[in-house]
């Protein structure tokens, strides 16, 4: 219906509120590649890229770094179904110069970057074309739609929207009364919390993501508020910057819901290493945060872009604010940690490269 992310929408992106946060994911993707042994070509998949910013702040980086790029076939692929956000996509990335309905069956839309690099869309992963990819998801799977379960006496029961008998117009939870298909498919064996909430597209997408990644090589990384499987009611809505009653005028509030990390990493299937969850503070130090402050700080000229950016760091690594809500996670294809095969001893392997942002950063 319109875009809700920024200032004038109903919730602050990281991207939107610090170029460092999308710096740091360009410098993440390269250090992959180099891990990786340069490969000849990669594309850049984001899914659900919002207005455009991160991938944005990506291209800077891969701008800045071309000499390092010059013998690589960079390409740029945005998964997005919002034709309101895509316009505006192509505005930040192409200048809005982009061909609608290409000859590629695929993709929706095409445009060449300001950097002179390719972007396609397409609406769903399953178009996006085979091949060696990064894949990001920032903010995706927190807006993909969820089920709740509730335990009770007589066993597990999905909490369904019911109409309210006692108010007009307004809408009530409820649970069902017996088990539905989705208490009997969706619930993980053992679980212990009383209330769960399961996301089975964020599933699907993971598993495609980690089928891709086991196939072409590339790697993932997904960024979002989470929990590694220990949280149980966090299903809200935000309006205009505040709280909102997610039953209260449907269709005007973001809805969102934490990540269950834990469920994405039993959804790869073992088809792919996983790193994290770890804390985006933790994530950021690692990936060099404090130093790209101190160039900022030391390049600008004003007070008030001083302030800025210090406000902007604070947001993006205080505890309180979104240091430890919000979690990295990344997946890897297996060879990519170099483990010693059967009859290797391990001291006779060599050293795989560390993975950026998931240790501690050694500034040599």
């Amino acid at each position: 219906r319109r875009s809700g992310v920024g200032e004038s929408g109903d919730f602050v992106t990281s991207p939107e509120i610090s170029q460092v946060f999308g710096e740091l994911i360009g410098v993440w993707y390269i250090s992959e590649w180099i891990a990786m042994g340069k490969p000849k070509a990669f594309q850049l998949v984001e899914l659900g890229p919002g207005r455009g910013t991160l991938t944005h702040d990506i291209l800077r980086v891969f701008n800045q770094l071309a000499s390092l790029l010059s013998k690589c076939d960079v390409s740029v692929h945005l998964v997005e179904v919002s034709p309101k956000l895509s316009e505006i996509q192509a505005l930040m990335l192409a200048g809005g110069k982009v061909q609608a309905n290409p000859e590629e069956e695929s993709a929706y839309m095409k445009g060449i970057s300001k950097t002179g690099i390719p972007i396609f869309w397409y609406r769903d992963i399953q178009d996006v074309p085979p091949g060696y990819s990064f894949y990001l998801a920032h903010e995706f799977f927190d807006a993909l739609p969820i089920h709740k379960f509730q335990r009770t006496e007589r066993g597990w029961r999905e909490v369904l929207v019911d109409i309210d008998p006692e108010v007009p117009d307004q809408l009530r939870f409820v649970l069902s009364p017996s088990s539905t298909p989705a208490t009997e498919n969706f619930l993980q064996p053992g679980e212990t919390r009383e209330h769960v909430e399961v996301c089975p597209d964020a599933g699907v997408i993971i598993q495609r993501l980690a089928r891709r990644i086991e196939k072409d090589g590339g790697a993932a990384l997904v960024a979002d508020y989470g929990h590694d499987g220990t949280k149980t009611d966090t299903f809200r809505g935000f309006r205009n910057h505040k709280l909102h009653d997610v039953l209260t005028a449907p269709g005007t509030a973001d809805l969102t819901a934490d990540v269950d990390f834990s469920y994405l990493q039993k959804m790869t299937e073992g088809r792919t290493a996983t790193f994290g969850p770890i804390k985006q503070r933790e994530f950021l130090k690692n990936m060099g945060v404090d130093l790209r402050l101190q160039v900022l700080l030391q390049n600008s000229r004003d007070t008030a872009t001083r302030e800025q950016l210090l406000r902007s760091y604070d947001m993006l690594m205080n505890p309180k604010k979104m240091g430890d809500c919000f979690k990295f996670f990344a997946l890897l294809p297996r060879h990519r940690l170099a483990l010693p095969g059967k009859n290797q001893k391990p001291e006779s392997a060599p050293p795989s490269p560390p993975v950026a942002g998931f240790g501690e950063l050694s500034l040599k």
